[in-house]
């Protein structure tokens, strides 16, 4: 699965990045960091099995391919938008709208 290795953190043949040791992606951390505005030492206490270094290394990567990677969140982002639009209303969504509990 590996190609290559930097630092902490390993590409696999599809070009994704993941933490070494770990089953997590860069851009999971990436996403904690954007939607949290956590320090990698907050994301270790909820996040114990990687090491701060492991944090840094990934947010490290960030930020060396923050082009790349911001454009991969806006493109899944837009992703999701799509089939959410297509899935309509759930059945979950409908209850509560009905309850008044959302708009």
């Amino acid at each position: 699965m590996t190609l290559v290795t930097e630092g902490h953190i390993l590409l696999d043949d599809k070009g994704e990045a993941w933490i070494d040791d770990t089953n997590v992606k860069v851009i999971e951390v990436v996403l904690d960091k954007l939607a949290h505005g956590s320090t990698a030492e907050e994301m270790h206490v909820q996040f114990p099995h990687l090491s701060v270094a492991r944090i840094y290394a990934a947010l490290a990567y960030y930020h060396d391919h923050k082009q790349q990677m911001d454009a991969r969140i806006e493109q899944d982002c837009r992703e999701v938008a799509s089939l959410r639009a297509q899935a309509g209303e759930t059945p979950g969504r409908a209850k509560l709208r009905a309850s008044g509990l959302r708009p």
